[in-house]
Parts: C-alpha cells; sequence; structure tokens
C-alpha cells in the first residue's frame, strides 16, 4: 500500500524522503531521497505519513529508538495511515502534541487497487486546522476523503469498514454456495444480486477472484483478521455487541490455521465452499 501512495505524492511534485525497514523497497522510489531511519525523515520533513500494518509497528516507528518523535520539530505534523487501535493513536496524538506537534489518524479504505489509483477512501480523525493542511496530499493519495472527527476517529471508522467488508464477504460468499449448489452459474448470481437492492462493491471488487478462485491478496486474510480483532476491541471498549462480527472474526482465524492467511480476503469463499462440501462452478 506504502509505495504506490508514495509513487503518486512523486508524481504530483512533492519532495519525498523515504524510509522502508528492507531500504531496497525505498531505494525503488524514484525521485525519493532514502533516509537511514525514521528519525531522519522526521528531521527531513514537515509532514511525516506511516503506512504501517499494525499497532506495534507504528509505535516502534513514532516512539521506538530512532524514531519520529526524536527528530520531530515544533510545529510537524503527523499522518498515521495505518489500520490501528484508536486507544494507541490517542497515546500517540497525546505524545506528538507535547513535543509541539500534531497528529492525525487517517486509514484508508480501496486496498491495492485504490492505492495504485490514487482512488483509496481516507477517513480522517484530528484537529479541523491540521485536516485542512494535509487535505492537498489526501486528495492525491485518495478519491473520498471525509474529516469524520477528532482523534482515534479515523480508525473508529475504519474499524466499522472493515466490519462491513467481511460481513460482506462472508454473506456473498453464503450465497454464491446456496446458489451453484443449486443449479445456478455464479455468474448470473453475481448479476442479479449486483442489479438489485444486494448489490455492493465488494461483489464488483472481488468478482474474478470469486469466480475463478484466483486468491492472490489485494488484502491478505491475516490483516483483516487483525482488523476484526481491532474491531472487537473497540466494542468491548465501548460496550457494543459485535455479535456477527465475532463469527466472521473466527473464520478468518480458521483460514489462517488452515495456512490461508497469506490468501486474499475474499478466500472466506473457500471456507463455506468446504463445510458445504461444493465448490462453485462444480
Amino acid at each position: 500500500m506504502g509505495r504506490p501512495m508514495a509513487e503518486n505524492l512523486i508524481a504530483a511534485g512533492y519532495d519525498l524522503v523515504a524510509y522502508n525497514r528492507t531500504r531496497e523497497k525505498a531505494e525503488e522510489l524514484e525521485g525519493a531521497t532514502v533516509a537511514q531511519s525514521p528519525k531522519e525523515v522526521a528531521e527531513n520533513s514537515d509532514i511525516i505519513i506511516t503506512m504501517l500494518p499494525d499497532s506495534p509497528q507504528v509505535k516502534e516507528v513514532l516512539a521506538g529508538e530512532n524514531g519520529v518523535f526524536e527528530g520531530i520539530g515544533e510545529g510537524d505534523l503527523i499522518v498515521d495511515m495505518s489500520t490501528i487501535s484508536p486507544v494507541v493513536t490517542e497515546e500517540l496524538a497525546e505524545t506528538a502534541r507535547e513535543q509541539g506537534a500534531s497528529m492525525l489518524d487517517a486509514p484508508v479504505s480501496g486496498g491495492d487497487v485504490g492505492a495504485i489509483g490514487g482512488t483509496l477512501a481516507i477517513m480522517v480523525g484530528g484537529s479541523e486546522e491540521d485536516f485542512e493542511r494535509a487535505l492537498p496530499l489526501f486528495e492525491v493519495m485518495g478519491a473520498a476523503v471525509t474529516h469524520v472527527g477528532p482523534t482515534g476517529a479515523g480508525q473508529v471508522v475504519k474499524a466499522a469498514n472493515q466490519i462491513v467488508v467481511a460481513l460482506t464477504i462472508e454473506a456473498v460468499s453464503e450465497a454464491l454456495v446456496l446458489g451453484s449448489k443449486g443449479g445456478v452459474a455464479p455468474e448470473k448470481i453475481l448479476d442479479v444480486l449486483g442489479g438489485g437492492l444486494a448489490g455492493n462493491k465488494v461483489m464488483e471488487a472481488k468478482r474474478e477472484k470469486l469466480l475463478e478462485h484466483s486468491f492472490d491478496p489485494g488484502f491478505r486474510i491475516e490483516l483483516h483478521h487483525k482488523d476484526l480483532g481491532i474491531a472487537l476491541a473497540a466494542g468491548r471498549e465501548y460496550g457494543v455487541t459485535l455479535p456477527v462480527t465475532a463469527a466472521v472474526d473466527q473464520m478468518l482465524e480458521t483460514l489462517k490455521m488452515r495456512g490461508r492467511g497469506d490468501q486474499d480476503h475474499s478466500a472466506i469463499l473457500t471456507l463455506i465452499e468446504e463445510s458445504s462440501a461444493h465448490e462453485i462452478g462444480s
């Protein structure tokens, strides 16, 4: 995700200082200056963007040895576009404020396709002033940019997004297996569902993966499982029951235990197929 987002910023004319734990990946960014550490990125930038897998990595890059907080200056802005815990976001934002800087949480939806095309949906938490400052950058990377509230709100909305995506994939998978085992061609099922109230972007984006059983990852099962864990933890924090989210979370856990954590999350289909003793289209 980070690489195409960075490439879009470079193409838009921004001067980029890049750091990646695997240096060769940063060196592949033509037009970027490669830094030796997150600290060096912060020392040479007034806006620092992070795009990382989970809360521990964001904490390491920001607050760890040679991290962003060691190089940050008065008035600098951190924009974390990772999907992490809202609680961790609020803790890191407070540390940034103590150092005279500020932070936005700006997780994204749209997968690798959206990152490459600059069409991501970006949900932003933080102050209105900081949002306006970062908006030109967001508009390069995304097509739908929304300021959703104060610090942490972006992560809460992303958790909600991930609930809807996961449950929709699971529902479409059930519908496909039911229809196919009942004798209807899977592509016809998707055609009909897409034309009515059941239509959704998940069916559009994942159509070929589902029909062809091609589960090369756009968004990996293990990452979506992590995201549902964040959603469930938020549910406990706020006193919200998420019963179906919990069930799909267990499906993703099952797929991970079966060695499919690196597959696309649309591979939820395979779990429904196996429990129904039927592969769609067969």
